[in-house]
């Protein structure tokens, strides 16, 4: 279990000016929201992955922390919690960190649909069900693109039925965006998850521009790049420049960069200490960067 640690709409004119939406602004307490188009609800732009971190099992005292890493999220103002059957306990962890919590309301559960099975793909979210032990799953997702075809229309009764309330497609680590934008254009979603941090910026080109113009809400997963992003800033002091942005920690560099694009509605940081769960949501205050600060941001990192 040590290894649960932190390490571990338009064309060219239009993607610039989304870039150049969220100027440098003024410090706030206010944490950044971000609208979902689907219902123009309005939800925190930082939300909490489960990958790994919750896959803890019955061990008592990992559950314990992830109580509290819940809590300490929630309390600062998040609520999109994100996880998949393809997680091991996560589903579980998080529906008993839940329940522990005394389910307090301002949970909102995401979690995904993984099988090629249309019926294992009923089971499974009928299970999601009972691990988080709620009747209604706010988002259910087709995990990594897995059978959309058969998935999608199940999960549009699903939606119908009340039962979910949210629907939408995943991919991760770059992989399969030629085929999400065949998706994103002619079928009805209301979210996408996809890779995008400041080192995996694939995204800009073509898929976030492209979200925006048809009022699609993001996910952005990996915004550590799992931890590796950490490993490339080591024994490097955040620059004064990021510091003036409010930045005292570097997830909040990474996770300040990923927030600036309006097309992001909440990005997922999974962590398995509560320190580093108060140091992402610290991400949610402002400033935030304009254009050129981001692009300052990418050449120091890649500079690296």
């Amino acid at each position: 279990m040590n290894t649960f640690t932190r390490r571990h709409f338009l064309k060219a004119a239009g993607a610039a000016a989304v870039l150049t939406c969220c100027p440098l602004i003024a410090s706030t307490a206010m944490p950044l929201m971000r609208r979902i188009p689907a219902s123009g609800a309005l939800i925190p732009a930082l939300g909490m992955g489960t990958w790994i971190t919750f896959n803890v099992g019955n061990h008592s005292g990992f559950r314990a922390i992830r109580a509290g890493i819940l809590e300490t999220f929630l309390s600062m103002g998040g609520r999109l919690v994100d996880s998949s059957p393809m997680y091991g306990s996560s589903e579980e962890v998080v529906g008993w960190a839940w329940q522990k919590l005394g389910k307090p309301d301002a949970l909102m559960a995401a979690t995904k649909t993984w099988t090629h099975s249309i019926n294992e793909g009923k089971a499974q979210f009928q299970d999601s069900q009972r691990l988080w032990q709620r009747q209604q799953i706010e988002l259910l997702q087709v995990h990594n693109l897995l059978n959309w075809q058969g998935h999608l229309p199940i999960l549009r009764e699903l939606k119908e039925q009340g039962l979910i309330r949210y629907l939408g497609v995943t991919t991760s680590h770059g992989r399969r965006h030629q085929e999400l934008e065949h998706i994103i254009n002619t079928q009805p979603l209301d979210f996408i998850q996809l890779t995008y941090n400041v080192l995996d910026r694939e995204a800009e080109a073509r898929l976030l521009p492209l979200v925006m113009d048809r009022g699609v809400a993001v996910i952005a997963n990996r915004p550590l790049q799992g931890g590796r992003l950490f490993d490339r800033v080591t024994h490097t002091a955040i620059p004064p420049w990021a510091k003036e942005l409010g930045i005292n920690y570097w997830a909040q560099f990474f996770l300040k960069f990923i927030l600036s694009h309006s097309a992001v509605t909440c990005a997922i940081p999974a962590t398995s200490q509560v320190a580093h769960m108060r140091e992402n949501m610290g991400a949610l205050s402002g400033p935030f960067p304009d254009n050129t600060i981001r692009q300052k941001m990418v050449a120091f990192m890649e500079g690296l």
